[in-house]
């Protein structure tokens, strides 16, 4: 078996090399298609990789409660915000005071996203956040200060912390404690600066770098003293109390919501799952389209062979007359679509992987490195070799030698 297989090896080299510019092109057209998927996957690993690392980053005794309950029908999939963006919040300051209250609970933090612009006097930021919260924030979602302070019970209602990037665009230096700034016409001092984090995909939804964070009675004053909590983020005392812990927020949420379950419970893996979601189903559709490309290489593929087994069939016929059999003929041409293919896949995935580095260092995450994007990017151009290979291999195996002889005299 070992010496059929280097033999058909060794045949297929040959008669690719006989036609290497043919050869050439067509394993270019396999290697743009794998590429391709490569990249994507890569990307999309890596960014769905980096929410996972932040909440174990965070010890792994983070709980998150988000309203509305999951789901998994199709909308869910595709647009996992698109609800919450356009209806009320199910949680209330009263849930969050409940929470805090549980034995099991070390602290938990809301996160309220107030709309309205941010403007100093020289000038008004494009893109910014104005969160409400609590002091507790800074711990739980570990907030690096980089000058200053964060919010607390005794600072000044009107107050805030703002993120690096923001006190630039708003005062054109990173050293802003004691500036102003308007929210809504009305005036916010900088008390502290948080360090630059440069990870606007997080598992609070929060670009800090470009935010004003500010209380949480400050933020219920724009909504005329109602809380809009879009999400609680909660700790618990130590790790093996998580499982308790959601338990305790179940039964207290259960019961505040008169037993409807109109909110989520998220630790773990299950935090980046909604963005997760998210991004898998963006990079199905991407991945399909990349697809297209490698099909058409695997097009490429059987116009070559059948090429080639026309041209070839003086050479079939000679073998059938001196004993080869369908399959030793089967197997001679689909090796050399093997050959194409799979070197092409294994270019392809080194190229794709180049390709994502280069475009990550426009992003704030790398490409991961995971066996189901090798497997994919090899297993898929193996796929194609077999695929379209396969018919022309048959069609060779299937001429008359002596019909083959003839023709060609």
């Amino acid at each position: 078996m070992r010496l059929f297989i280097i033999e058909h090896t060794q045949n297929a080299i040959h008669s690719l090399r006989s036609t290497k510019m043919r050869t050439l092109l067509t394993t270019l057209g396999v290697t743009i298609g794998v590429a391709s998927i490569t990249t994507i996957l890569s990307l999309s690993s890596g960014i769905t990789q980096v929410v996972s690392k932040q909440v174990g980053a965070l010890g792994g005794n983070i709980a998150v409660v988000r309203p509305g309950a999951p789901t998994l029908d199709f909308e869910g999939f595709v647009s996992p915000t698109i609800e919450q963006t356009y209806t009320t919040s199910t949680l209330t300051e009263q849930d969050l005071i409940d929470i805090e209250a549980l034995d099991s609970v070390d602290s938990a933090a809301p996160l309220m996203i107030v709309n309205g612009s941010v403007k100093s006097e020289s000038a008004t930021a494009k893109k910014s956040t104005i969160l409400a919260t609590t002091p507790s924030l800074v711990s739980i979602a570990n907030l690096p200060i980089s000058d200053g302070q964060f919010i607390d019970s005794v600072t000044n209602k009107d107050t805030a912390v703002i993120g690096s990037q923001l006190s630039i665009d708003l005062f054109g230096t990173n050293q802003s404690i004691g500036q102003t700034f308007k929210i809504r016409g009305q005036t916010f001092t900088v008390i502290g600066i948080l360090k630059s984090m440069n990870d606007p995909i997080n598992f609070n939804s929060v670009d800090f770098d470009q935010t004003a964070i500010i209380s949480l009675e400050s933020g219920k004053g724009f909504h005329q003293g109602i809380a809009q909590i879009q999400q609680i983020n909660v700790r618990a005392k130590d790790t093996g109390s998580l499982p308790q812990m959601k338990n305790d927020i179940d039964a207290k949420l259960l019961k505040n919501h008169l037993d409807e379950r109109d909110f989520s419970i998220l630790t773990g893996e299950q935090i980046s799952e909604p963005s997760n979601r998210f991004f898998r189903g963006l990079t199905g559709v991407m991945t399909v389209i990349a697809g297209i490309s490698l099909i058409v290489g695997g097009i490429g593929i059987m116009n070559i062979m059948l090429v080639g087994v026309a041209e070839r069939t003086r050479e079939i016929g000679l073998r059938k007359s001196v004993g080869a059999s369908n399959s030793n003929i089967v197997w001679q041409f689909l090796m050399e679509s093997l050959i194409i293919s799979i070197v092409g896949g294994l270019i392809g995935y080194a190229a794709g992987y180049i390709v994502a580095f280069a475009l990550s260092t426009l992003l704030t995450f790398n490409p991961a490195f995971t066996w189901e994007v090798a497997g994919a990017a090899l297993g898929t151009s193996l796929g194609v070799g077999i695929l379209f290979g396969i018919y022309p291999a048959l069609r060779a195996a299937r001429k008359d030698p002596i019909e083959s002889l003839r023709h060609f005299r």
